[in-house]
């Protein structure tokens, strides 16, 4: 018997349920992994809560990310096999010891990154190249602001917009987080709760502000975002840890200077099974060179995911978070 976390009704961490589930033999595309490590991240806590409905209702087993060995396979799957090590970003259902998943949305593991690495990166990483890579094409010499730079998915942005060759400014809320993102690529960190963002931004830009604004923060920041923004800039709301956007005033775009803003999805982006390769592919590459350094700064059990859930709403944790079975 296998264990693995249950949500029957939404709400706070306590809804997190240690349970027995047995999984089913994997059908036709499918494959049955025996996970090593989960990775956990803000979107677990929006199912968690109902913000995001689950596509399968109710009960469901959260988690969009994790890393292990391919047990069995099923039929018509020939591009992994029993015993590869791989890696996923995809359906709900990760917070489990073992676990059905389309075979297509797996990725091999490549000898050098620790299944701990896969499993917290995937995810976040391939968050950060659809911003970076897609969204808004960093390029050399541009200023980008990314709001969070000392969670998951911002201490990889950092590395990766600094290796590409951006000017890049992050917000964080406390002195430590300060110095965690600075430490991962940032050439400027804003402490949002003893400074205003706003005017840091037009101080460290000369006024000239910013081409993007990344923003997973939502409601309490994206009217500052726009703030930052030049002519013709982009703000890409990929996220909304302070609550939802409401009544967005288009024309706010129109008095900022013609601004542009976007609501994107990593699963947009990699549904394709060639773009989820390239995604994959490219994160890998800058892991395994060093240019990107993936840190586990916290693990839980599997069984303590609430705890775990407490920890990422109070703010307390930073970077990457694994989830052990």
């Amino acid at each position: 018997m296998s264990k693995a976390i249950v949500v029957s009704q939404t709400g706070g961490p306590e809804v997190l349920e240690y349970k027995d589930v047995e999984p089913a033999k994997p059908g036709k595309g499918e494959a049955l992994i025996a996970q090593t490590a989960i990775g956990l991240n803000f979107i677990d806590v929006y199912f968690r809560t109902g913000l995001y409905p689950s596509p399968a209702g109710l009960p469901f087993t959260p988690g969009n990310e994790g890393a292990g060995r391919v047990l069995e396979v099923g039929e018509g799957v020939d591009w992994v096999k029993p015993g590869d090590r791989v890696a996923y970003a995809g359906p709900l259902g990760a917070y489990a010891e073992q676990r059905l998943i389309p075979a297509d949305r797996l990725v091999r593991i490549p000898d050098g990154i620790t299944d701990e690495q896969a499993a917290g990166m995937m995810l976040k990483g391939m968050t950060a190249w659809y911003l970076l890579r897609r969204t808004h094409a960093v390029k050399a010499g541009e200023t980008i602001l990314f709001h969070a730079a000392a969670g998951g998915v911002g201490l990889i942005a950092g590395q990766w917009a600094k290796h590409i060759g951006a000017t890049v400014i992050g917000t964080a809320g406390s002195s430590e987080k300060v110095e965690l993102a600075r430490a991962h690529g940032y050439d400027h960190v804003i402490n949002y709760r003893e400074q205003d963002f706003v005017a840091e931004v037009k101080k460290l830009t000369g006024g000239a502000l910013c081409d993007v604004v990344y923003d997973s923060v939502g409601k309490d920041t994206y009217l500052g975002s726009l703030d930052c923004l030049r002519p013709y800039g982009l703000l890409a709301i990929f996220g909304q840890s302070s609550g939802p956007i409401e009544n967005f005033n288009l024309g706010l775009l129109a008095q900022k200077g013609s601004l542009f803003v976007t609501r994107p999805t990593l699963f947009t982006y990699i549904a394709k099974r060639q773009d989820l390769e390239t995604a994959a592919g490219e994160l890998f590459e800058l892991v395994s060179s060093g240019v990107i350094d993936i840190e586990i700064n916290q693990k839980y059990a599997l069984a303590d995911a609430a705890k775990a859930h407490a920890d990422l709403e109070a703010r307390k944790t930073t970077g990457t978070t694994v989830l052990l079975p």
